[in-house]
């Protein structure tokens, strides 16, 4: 297995909740030493809300999932948002390591998710998870 050096850090940043979250992950990701890409640090020139914007956006998220050795995606459980979902998806389908992290311990969690990620820790795991062997830990809250 390819040693895990780079990140695409996954997850919405639409509300205070998800961005000192996103904050939070980005801390401990730089602070283990992994470089990694975070959509919410990374803008494109277009006009925000044009095609040309969500085009550009696209193809740079895709490029970075590619560049990436794992995707380190933040989940909010039954909310949850299409663009990350999507993420996680077209990394499993390339055959990149998903770490799914449940950011709320209360909300129920979809199967596709759950079941499609190499593995379910939650947002304190984060902080000493091995990224070495990649440990598969099943999901135990409520799922649908």
């Amino acid at each position: 297995m390819k040693r895990i050096q780079k990140i695409y850090l996954a997850g919405p940043f639409f509300n205070e909740t998800e961005i000192r979250n996103t904050e939070y992950a980005e801390k401990v990701l730089e602070n283990r030493g992994f470089t990694f890409f975070s959509p919410m640090r990374h803008k494109v020139d277009a006009e925000p809300g044009t095609m040309e914007w969500s085009d550009q956006i696209f193809e740079m998220d895709k490029v970075e999932i590619h560049n990436a050795d794992a995707v380190v995606a933040l989940y909010y459980g039954g909310y949850s948002d299409s663009g990350t979902a999507w993420e996680c998806g077209y990394a499993a389908a390339i055959g990149k390591p998903v770490i799914l992290v449940h950011a709320d311990r209360e909300s129920n969690a979809n199967v596709m998710l759950i079941s499609g990620s190499t593995t379910n820790i939650y947002l304190e795991d984060l902080e000493t998870y091995d990224f070495e062997t990649l440990p598969a830990y099943g999901y135990q809250g409520k799922m649908f």
